[in-house]
């Protein structure tokens, strides 16, 4: 997402082609995207940048959120899914999207439907398998009873616990790989980001309230020790952030974004790293949905998102 939109001004395009190349050669083999991010922007630089590659990584893409000016909402319908399936295939350059997810839930339409888009979309060899992101440990139960999904993505990491209220039971009971966006904490546990009254206007951290002047001070009171933890272990933060998601689970998988190569090689570093239970756990102690200050979501996004919620 961060490449093309969100996240500050993306890098230039030739920087982006080069990162995503790197990956591939460095051993990545899954890229997320979606048709939002950037308003199809990201979707058209892959069809650019790695399409050449096609058979070199698991394809995943989204659908149905609308961001279309003032036109602002959800919108899972059959029809839309449709519609929007084919209009990313034609922006990704490619016949065929491996992981197709439904961005978030939308109580307007009946679940069967929705499911029943994405079953034709696979009898019809345009998507490998279906996923949501966002939903709840209920309506993921009702959507895989339909038809049988693969992944549930949603934000987990160290701060950001939600998924413990139902979801991560849910997708290890059923046996759906849950995909983690979001592991090292919006950048929070990259071991960079000191002061986010630097980052720039249009950055969406700026609205976030865990960033804001009135919980950052708290919360970066807690980082500097998770630095500190991370240090006297050898590690990077982010790596330490990463080996922590990664351990709650044998089907939990992390998609850590990044517009800098350095980082990106220290993220694929961290596959590598053996990191004692003793150091996650403390990890965990310090760094916590009860440990750290304000919600994840600006008021305005909360009431899209369907995961269970802490009070």
């Amino acid at each position: 997402m961060n490449l093309s939109w969100a996240y500050g001004d993306p890098p230039p395009h030739e920087d982006k082609v080069r990162l995503l190349n790197e990956a591939l050669d460095l051993g990545y083999d899954h890229l997320d995207t979606a048709n939002i991010y950037g308003k199809g922007a990201n979707e058209e630089l892959l069809g650019d940048a790695v399409m050449h590659r096609r058979d070199e990584f698991l394809l995943a893409s989204k659908t149905g959120i609308i961001v279309d000016g003032p036109r602002r909402g959800i919108d899972c319908s059959p029809e839309a899914i449709s519609s929007s399936l084919d209009a990313s295939l034609k922006r990704l350059g490619t016949g065929h999207i491996d992981l197709f997810y439904m961005h978030r839930f939308d109580p307007k339409v009946p679940v069967a439907d929705s499911v029943g888009a994405m079953v034709r979309a696979i009898e019809a060899g345009k998507i490998g398998a279906y996923g949501v992101s966002e939903w709840s440990a209920a309506h993921i139960r009702e959507a895989h009873a339909v038809h049988p999904m693969a992944a549930v993505q949603t934000e987990f990491s160290l701060w950001t616990r939600n998924v413990e209220l139902g979801v991560l039971d849910a997708t290890r009971e059923l046996g759906i790989a849950l995909v983690a966006f979001s592991p090292v904490a919006r950048g929070a546990l990259g071991g960079e980001l000191k002061d986010p009254a630097t980052l720039g206007d249009k950055d969406l951290r700026r609205s976030h309230p865990r960033f804001d002047s009135a919980n950052w001070p708290h919360n970066r009171a807690l980082i500097d020790q998770f630095d500190d933890l991370a240090q006297e272990n050898d590690l990077r933060p982010a790596q330490l952030a990463l080996a922590w998601v990664l351990a709650q689970g044998d089907h939990v998988h992390a998609i850590p974004g990044t517009t800098d190569i350095g980082h990106m090689a220290d993220n694929f570093a961290s596959s590598d790293k053996t990191v004692p239970a003793e150091v996650l756990d403390r990890a965990g102690q310090l760094i916590n949905q009860q440990s750290v200050r304000g919600h994840r979501y600006p008021e305005v996004m909360r009431s899209t998102i369907d995961t269970e919620d802490y009070a």
